[in-house]
């Protein structure tokens, strides 16, 4: 475990990151797991949350990601995300956006199916913003 792990963190538009690191911490479909070397291999959804990285001189980086697949391998830990940034543009306002739009759209329909996928919807992007408020560094 010493070398510890291959981290990249892939968006559409860049790779954000590609580096070995001493642990990552991932927002899986099933809730936060932990990769550090010699992880077993396999593969999760990722849903809305924070990727902290902890580098190999034991400084924690948070990053923000949305919706795609971790592929954790023998070769290390591949995140493809929709979306991937650093944690400092992380945009709140977005974020209440979305919560807005799919409040609406809760109301506009009746379909049972429906609303529950919105309000399922809803409340992750609402645990995303109470995450935030305790993820962000007081730096940030």
């Amino acid at each position: 475990m010493a070398e510890g792990v291959k981290l990249e963190i892939v968006s559409p538009e860049r790779l954000l990151l590609s580096e070995t690191v001493k642990s990552v911490t991932v927002p899986g479909v099933e809730g936060y797991f932990t990769v550090l070397g010699d992880h077993a291999p396999f593969m999760t959804t990722l849903r809305p949350g924070f990727v902290t990285v902890t580098d190999t001189a034991n400084v924690a980086h948070v990053y923000y990601v949305r919706g795609g697949f971790a592929d954790v391998s023998p070769e290390g830990l591949t995140l493809l995300a929709e979306e991937a940034q650093d944690i400092a543009q992380f945009d709140r306002s977005k974020i209440d956006a979305l919560i807005a739009a799919g409040l609406t759209a809760l109301q506009a329909t009746n379909v049972a199916d429906e609303q529950m996928r919105l309000q399922q919807e809803i409340d992750t992007w609402r645990n995303l913003l109470l995450e935030a408020s305790s993820t962000a560094s007081p730096a940030h």
